[in-house]
């Protein structure tokens, strides 16, 4: 399909209601297929002590930047505010991916 790109979001502040809210929506995004993005792992980051989610990491598999950038700008929390910063860079899954077991 393309290259690998990690996805790392952080929320604002005391969003934890927004988040919960929105949470539904946010999964039936990724799991959506737009955008010529695959959404091969990801999860919420959590606080400290592990108990409330504070933001959001993901990688993807898609041919470009500018498509998973514009998969990223549908997302329900993204389009609700949720987050303060969201950093995209292209990333090489080499430890653990399992098309490249020998």
């Amino acid at each position: 399909m393309g290259q690998f790109f990690a996805v790392y979001a952080t929320d604002h502040p005391d969003s934890q209601a927004l988040r919960q809210r929105l949470r539904p929506s946010h999964q039936a995004h990724l799991r959506a297929g737009k955008h010529r993005v695959v959404v091969r792992l990801g999860g919420p980051t959590l606080d400290e002590a592990g108990t409330a989610m504070n933001g959001t990491l993901l990688v993807v598999e898609a041919g470009s930047l500018p498509e998973v950038e514009a998969f990223i700008q549908d997302d329900p929390y993204v389009q609700a505010g949720l987050f303060a910063n969201i950093q995209i860079r292209p990333w090489h899954w080499s430890l653990g991916n399992p098309e490249m077991r020998a």
